[in-house]
């Protein structure tokens, strides 16, 4: 991991779980940090409070990622706060499960907005303030390649659309050097699902390395790609599932 001192970082969704532990990645390879957070302030002063301590400037930002003109102000505030914006992180994600048949309209608008919409607006602005080199990394889901167990017909029809997205847009920043990639996580311990939940050993039993991944095996992939070690990696996508996809 190199090439983040100086650098300006933004994670969506950053509050806990994996944006959290990105953003501290990212905080500990140099870079200043901006984070948001949709209504969990206090949890997202304290990220503020561990990413200040490692010695960088960090922002907290509450917007939340449904609401496009509110992830484009988040932007362009980290921007104007910290001096511009080298990475970009999609990670702020909802997690709508149940039967097909059962799901709203606005539920589906809901989903397809926070992770498709905002992805897409966030790097819209994001560029109009980036250099040449620059980072955009969206968080994703192994499930988008595999459907294991049923209910999650729209989560995967919204975290899917990170796919072709990430490829597309790899292809059309390549000229100036600005990288795009997809991280695809499987089960993860975090608050939303922890490893020693009732639903634990299902998710277990898929993996190939009979564990749940932690927060620091995403944040990892998400810094290496961040940093100098990414700069030739670009319209890829990194699945770290502890092998339930293999």
């Amino acid at each position: 991991m190199s090439g983040l001192t100086g650098k300006v970082a933004l994670v969506t969704g950053a509050s806990r779980g994996i944006g959290a532990g990105i953003a501290r990645h990212l905080a500990a390879a140099g870079a200043d940090v901006a984070i948001t957070y949709r209504s969990a302030e206090v949890h997202a002063k304290s990220v503020v409070a561990e990413l200040e301590a490692l010695g960088v400037r960090a922002i907290a930002i509450q917007a939340d990622s449904a609401d496009a003109e509110a992830v484009i102000a988040a932007v362009d505030r980290t921007a104007a706060e910290l001096g511009g914006l080298d990475v970009l992180v999609n990670n702020a994600g909802i997690f709508p499960a149940k039967p097909f048949e059962e799901f709203t309209v606005e539920e589906v608008d809901r989903a397809l907005n926070v992770h498709a919409r905002a992805a897409f607006v966030g790097a819209q602005a994001a560029v109009a303030h980036m250099s040449d080199g620059g980072r955009i990394i969206s968080i994703g889901t192994n499930l988008s390649e595999h459907a294991p167990f049923g209910g999650l017909s729209l989560y995967n029809l919204s975290k899917s659309a990170l796919n072709g997205f990430t490829k597309a847009l790899a292809r059309e920043l390549g000229p100036r050097g600005i990288t795009v990639n997809l991280v695809q996580p499987g089960s993860t311990d975090t608050e939303m699902n922890p490893a020693d939940d009732s639903n634990a050993a299902m998710q277990v039993d898929l993996t190939a390395l009979g564990r749940f991944g932690s927060v620091d095996d995403v944040a990892a992939t998400v810094a290496f790609l961040a940093g100098d070690t990414g700069r030739s990696i670009t319209g890829s996508i990194f699945t770290v599932d502890s092998g339930t996809n293999a």
